[in-house]
C-alpha cells in the first residue's frame, strides 16, 4: 500500500487547476435551483451572486496568499494550525472534512433521483451504491485521473452555459416571441422592477445562493499535488471574477431577458425550461445529463477532499506513522480514500429505508451550508494571525489580498453577516426544528474538543 515515502506527489497541471476552478464555482445549485433564487429574489438575485462572487474572490486572494507563503503548506488546514495553533487546525481539518461527507451524500443522493428520471424503476440505493464505488476506485488511481474527472465534469458545464447564453443573446436580437412576450433585456426591469419582492427578498436570496458556491475552496486543498503553483493558482484564483459573471450573472440574465423573473417556475429548473421554449424537445434529457455530471462532480470533489484532510490530520496528529498518512504507489491517500467513501455509503442505506429523503437532505446541506463558512472564516482569520505576525512575508509576496487588513476584515463581516441570514432563515422553520439545529453545532464542536485532548495527550506520550 504505501509508496515508501508516504508523501503527496505533484501531478495536477494548469489545466486540471483552471477546471477544478471552473468547477468549483458552477454548483448543481445553478442548474436546479436558479428557478427557487429567482423566485425569491427577483432580477436582483443579479446583485446577490455579484455580491457573494466578490467576497468569495477576495477571500481565494487571501486564501492564495497564505498557501504561497510556505511551500510546505499542503492545504488550509496546516495555515489555520500554523497561525491559530493545533487545535485550530484539527478543528478546521475535521469540519472541513464533515461538509464534504455531507454534501456528499447529498450529491449521490441527488445523482439517484435524476437517474431515476431515465429509469424510474432502478432503485435509488443501487445507484448510490454503483456511484460511489465508481468514484472510489477512480480516486484511488491517482490525483491526475481525479483532475481528468474534474476537467471534463467542468467543461460539460460550460459548454451547457455557454450555449445558452449565445443562443438567448441570437434571441433578443431578432427578438423572439415567447409565450411569455417578446425576449428583451427590459424584462430585467419592466416586472415590478429590480426588487419586486424588497429588501427582504433581496437578503434572503443569499442564503440560498451561497450553497452554489461550496467548493471554491477546493483549490486550496490540491495545493500540495498542483506542478507549479506559484503560478497556476494565482492564474486560477484570479480568474474567478470573470467565471462568475460568465456562468452566474450571464445565464440568469439571459433565462431572465427571455423568460420574465415571475413566469420562471420555482419547482422547475430554468435551464430546462429555456430550451424547451425555444423547441429542442430533449432539453429535459440533456439538463439531466449535466445535472447527473454535476453532482458526480461534487461528490468525486469530496472523496478527493477528504482523503487530503484525512492525510493532513494523520500527518500531525497521529502517533507515529499515521494509518490516513500511508500513500499506494501513485501517491495516492489509500486508506483515507477507501474510509471517507465507505462513509458515504450511509447514503445507500438512507436511500435504501427512505427513498424519499429529500426533507433529510435539505436539513444536512444547510448545516454543510454553515460550516463551510466557519471554514472560510478560520482561514480569514488565520490570514489576520498572518499579517500581524508574518508582514515580511506580506510585504514581499507576489500574489496579495488587495486591501490587506482592511479587506480581510470587510471579508469577515460579511461572512458574519452570511451566517446570521442563514441561521434566521433556518429559525423561520420553526423552534422545534432551530432547536435540533443549534444542537448538532454545540454537539459537533464540543465532541471535537474533547477528541483533541485526546489525541493530543496520546500523541504527547
Amino acid at each position: 500500500m504505501s509508496n515508501g515515502q508516504n508523501d503527496l506527489q505533484r501531478s495536477l497541471s494548469n489545466r486540471h487547476i483552471q477546471l477544478i476552478a471552473i468547477g468549483g464555482a458552477i454548483g448543481t445549485g445553478l442548474f436546479l435551483g436558479a428557478g427557487s433564487s429567482i423566485h425569491k429574489a427577483g432580477p436582483s438575485i443579479l446583485l446577490t451572486y455579484s455580491i457573494i462572487g466578490f467576497f468569495l474572490f477576495l477571500f481565494m486572494r487571501a486564501l492564495g496568499e497564505l498557501l504561497l507563503s510556505n511551500s510546505n503548506y499542503h492545504s488550509f488546514t496546516d495555515v489555520a494550525r500554523d497561525y491559530l495553533g493545533d487545535y485550530w487546525g484539527y478543528v478546521t481539518g475535521w469540519t472541513y472534512w464533515c461538509c464534504w461527507i455531507v454534501t456528499g451524500m447529498a450529491e449521490v443522493t441527488a445523482v439517484a433521483s435524476y437517474v431515476q428520471n431515465w429509469a424510474p424503476d432502478f432503485p435509488t440505493w443501487l445507484t448510490s451504491l454503483i456511484t460511489i464505488l465508481a468514484l472510489m476506485l477512480l480516486n484511488l488511481l491517482t490525483a491526475k485521473l481525479f483532475g481528468e474527472l474534474e476537467f471534463w465534469f467542468a467543461i460539460i458545464k460550460v459548454v451547457t452555459i455557454v450555449a445558452l447564453i449565445l443562443t438567448g443573446i441570437v434571441l433578443i436580437v431578432i427578438g423572439y416571441k415567447t409565450q411569455f412576450g417578446v425576449a428583451s433585456i427590459s424584462n430585467l426591469w419592466s416586472h415590478g422592477g429590480f426588487f419586486p419582492n424588497g429588501a427582504s427578498g433581496f437578503l434572503f436570496s443569499f442564503q440560498m445562493a451561497i450553497f452554489s458556491f461550496v467548493g471554491i475552496e477546493l483549490l486550496g486543498v490540491t495545493a500540495g499535488e498542483t506542478k507549479d503553483p506559484e503560478k497556476t493558482l494565482p492564474k486560477a484564483i484570479n480568474s474567478v471574477p470573470a467565471r462568475i459573471l460568465l456562468f452566474y450573472v450571464g445565464s440568469l440574465i439571459i433565462l431572465m431577458s427571455i423568460t420574465p423573473w415571475d413566469q420562471i417556475a420555482p419547482d422547475k429548473s430554468p435551464f430546462v425550461e429555456f430550451f424547451k421554449l425555444i423547441g429542442i424537445v430533449v432539453a429535459f434529457h440533456i439538463i439531466n445529463f449535466v445535472v447527473i455530471t454535476s453532482a458526480s462532480s461534487s461528490c468525486n470533489s469530496g472523496i478527493f477532499s477528504n482523503s487530503r484532510m484525512l492525510f493532513s490530520l494523520s500527518k500531525h496528529y497521529a502517533e507515529g506513522e499515521g494509518f490516513f498518512q500511508k500513500t499506494n504507489k501513485s501517491g495516492v491517500p489509500a486508506n483515507a480514500v477507501i474510509f471517507s467513501s465507505v462513509l458515504l455509503f450511509i447514503s445507500v442505506l438512507l436511500n435504501y429505508f427512505i427513498p424519499s429523503a429529500t426533507t433529510v437532505f435539505d436539513i444536512i446541506t444547510s448545516v454543510a451550508t454553515v460550516f463551510f463558512i466557519v471554514i472560510w472564516s478560520i482561514v480569514m482569520a488565520s490570514y489576520m494571525v498572518y499579517l500581524k505576525r508574518r508582514p515580511d512575508l506580506h510585504e514581499t509576496s507576489k500574489f496579495k489580498l488587495p486591501g490587506g487588513k482592511k479587506a480581510a476584515i470587510a471579508i469577515n463581516t460579511f461572512f458574519v453577516f452570511m451566517f446570521v441570514l442563514v441561521y434566521i432563515e433556518q429559525a423561520g422553520k420553526g423552534i422545534g426544528y432551530l432547536t435540533g439545529f443549534t444542537a448538532l453545532f454545540i454537539v459537533w464542536f464540543v465532541g471535537l474538543f474533547f477528541a483533541y485532548k485526546r489525541v493530543s495527550k496520546s500523541v504527547q506520550k
